[in-house]
């Protein structure tokens, strides 16, 4: 029989069309019998046609159905049982399996089928939990019998009460795709730039003959950290390395912890000096030119970082190896004057200047802001402080007596007058932090075109970019002390008011434990000058006294300290402290003999305040910035959301515990 098309085996109804031929009938017969009655003839013979039809066309379009049912079958069974692909049905509820092809049979060197088996048993890494999530396609690929697939699936209702789906699943081979993708990833380029960032004062007064035989030094141990790679290592500039290599290495490189910067290291002058060497390396970049500029971007984050590190950048992020090495005081006078020459040229051009610091700013953000006022007043321009908009300032005690002169009662703004007071000609200074989600007021730093950053923080992942000073010196001691380096080129002592020398020096102070951590000798040079500018350290050292309340509070939280790995003092109270007396009780566990590191824990809200200090043999901001924090390596905070004091304990410890391993 010759098959028609659906569409032609459909009719339509007659029932009304009989219908009006009767009513025709009953109206002819009024007029006329004999005629009525041979429409009523038509009528009736009309009307067994159409069933004898009916039938007739009922029957073909049955025998249709059934054909075309037969051939589904037939063609939907010998597609399962031919198929090009491994096929296999389970019971995804349980892992059942239903039934296999031969293809299936050979990819698992079976050689019966296996019903009722279970296909975890046949194929150990596939899990089909994607199939009952709705996905038509396995996330990741499986390996089995030393090949590749991709497992694409669907699911089938079965009606029955126990085990309501089947699950098809297709098994795709990509072993020779996977293989050369693979190869691809691992032969892409690398792009790494090598700085001996201590070059200068390595070379300084040795003869020609010295600084060649430590240069053949490092060389020889770079030759041998890159042996085997097939890179290509030159140096460039003085002191500066260009290292291509397959990305297939890179991996080992972190795997060996960069233990180059160990062997540089271990190099020393005739004078004493250690070498350092910092490794900015980029991939994943689509041109060369982009790699470079990775690179570039990676060696100058591990020198904002203190230097001797390794830094990687890819597209999206960074990631940081080693800068566990003490900062070394590495800035010149000739930085900072071209620094001061810099900031005074910006202040001038400006129309308003308003400088914040970082949330909840202490004395050395407050010190900071109030020397950039004295610059910007020096200069004739305008200048404004963000006020901190939640209470508990750590700085309140100096921004008390600053209030009490002309010049500062109306210094004081909130980000929303700051906002309205903003123009095209506005900078904004950020001091005492590089870091944008940091900073007391996001939307007044995002509202401006024209940034200066002044921090001695080490630079983290994020930072702010495009500023138009970035006066960054993770060396210095604090942003006060980097900010009076600045104003000993922009004005006279005589120029600094004796309340804005104080609150400089109370940064200083702070900063410094008293000058004993982080000193060097620009630091007592900057103290020295605050002092002519008429800072009375009495003075000073008041700002510091702390209430009865306050002390107690401060010898609360160190009765709760607790040893962790014999010379690391961990206090966790449960309660909420003022951030001024969990910073002073870290401090204050310094004091005490064996402990070199210690962390305070509370909590603030929904977040947990943390407070690490360190004497210098363990880098507290290397830890704290596993959970989300920076600072530098002897002071460092971190404030960690959504977690219970409990788990920020155990999520800190576990900071430790993969810092000292990785030592």
């Amino acid at each position: 029989m010759k098959k028609k098309k659906p569409a032609l085996l459909s009719q339509p109804g007659f029932h009304l069309y009989f219908l009006c031929l009767i009513l025709f009938t009953a109206a002819t017969a009024v007029f006329s019998i004999p005629v009525a009655a041979v429409e009523a003839v038509c009528v009736v013979v009309l009307a067994l046609y159409h069933r004898e039809n009916s039938r007739r066309r009922q029957r073909e379009v049955d025998k249709f159905i059934e054909n075309m049912a037969g051939s589904m079958d037939v063609a939907a069974k010998d597609t399962m049982v031919n198929a090009p692909l491994p096929m296999v049905i389970f019971r995804p509820e349980s892992g059942e399996i239903v039934w296999t092809n031969d293809r299936f049979l050979k990819l698992t060197g079976q050689t019966e089928m296996l019903f009722d088996g279970k296909l975890s048993a046949v194929a150990p890494g596939f899990d089909s939990r994607w199939l009952m999530e709705g996905k038509t396609e396995c996330p990741g690929e499986v390996e089995y019998g030393g090949r590749r697939f991709l497992v694409f699936g669907h699911l089938v209702r079965t009606g029955e009460k126990k085990g309501g789906f089947l699950a098809t699943t297709y098994w795709v081979d990509i072993t020779e795709l996977s293989r050369v993708r693979e190869q691809y990833r691992q032969t892409r380029p690398v792009t790494a730039v090598l700085l001996i960032d201590n070059y200068d004062d390595l070379m300084k007064n040795l003869s020609d003959n010295e600084q060649s035989i430590i240069l053949a030094e490092i060389d020889k141990q770079l030759d041998a950290w890159v042996a085997g790679t097939g890179c290509l290592l030159r140096r460039y500039q003085r002191g500066r390395y260009l290292l291509i290599f397959e990305e297939r290495y890179l991996q080992g490189f972190v795997e060996k912890k960069f233990d180059v910067l160990d062997a540089v290291r271990r190099i020393k002058s005739p004078s004493g000096i250690t070498a350092s060497l910092s490794i900015g390396i980029g991939k994943d970049g689509e041109s060369f030119q982009e790699l470079l500029q990775f690179a570039n971007l990676s060696v100058d984050m591990a020198l904002s970082r203190g230097g001797d590190q390794a830094v990687v950048r890819n597209k999206f992020t960074f990631e940081f190896y080693g800068g566990r090495a003490s900062e070394t005081e590495k800035r010149t006078k000739v930085k900072s004057r071209v620094m001061a020459n810099a900031l005074s040229s910006l202040l001038s051009d400006s129309s308003h200047i308003f400088i914040m610091g970082h949330k909840f700013p202490d004395m050395d953000a407050t010190g900071a802001a109030v020397g950039i006022c004295a610059a910007a007043r020096k200069r004739g321009v305008p200048a404004h402080i963000i006020k901190e908009a939640s209470s508990g300032n750590p700085s309140k005690p100096i921004i008390d007596k600053l209030l009490q002169y002309p010049e500062y009662r109306d210094a004081f703004l909130s980000p929303q007058d700051a906002l309205l007071a903003m123009d095209n000609r506005s900078l904004v200074v950020v001091v005492d932090t590089n870091r944008p989600e940091q900073v007391q007021a996001r939307e007044v730093l995002e509202s401006c075109n024209r940034v200066a950053v002044i921090d001695h923080h080490r630079r983290a992942a994020t930072y702010i970019d495009a500023a138009a000073l970035n006066y960054h010196e993770p060396y210095a001691s604090s942003a006060s002390e980097l900010v009076t380096e600045l104003l000993q080129y922009i004005m006279e002592p005589a120029d600094l008011m004796r309340i804005e020398a104080e609150a400089l020096l109370a940064g200083i102070v702070l900063d410094t434990k008293n000058f004993t951590m982080r000193t060097g000798a620009r630091t007592f040079e900057a103290a020295s000058f605050l002092r002519r500018s008429g800072a009375d350290t009495a003075e000073v050292k008041r700002l510091f006294q702390n209430d009865l309340a306050g002390t107690i509070a401060k010898y609360d939280i160190i009765q709760n300290a607790r040893l962790y790995h014999e010379h690391i003092a961990v206090a966790a109270v449960d309660h909420t402290v003022g951030r001024v007396t969990a910073a002073q009780a870290a401090d204050e566990l310094l004091n005490i003999m064996g402990i070199h590191t210690s962390f305070v824990l509370f909590p603030d809200g929904d977040r947990i305040i943390i407070s690490g200090r360190s004497m210098g043999e363990t880098n507290v901001q290397v830890i704290l910035e596993k959970l989300g924090g920076g600072g530098n390596a002897a002071t460092a905070g971190a404030q960690v959301p959504n977690m219970t004091l409990s788990q920020a304990n155990i999520a800190l410890a576990q900071a430790i515990d993969q810092y000292l391993a990785e030592e």
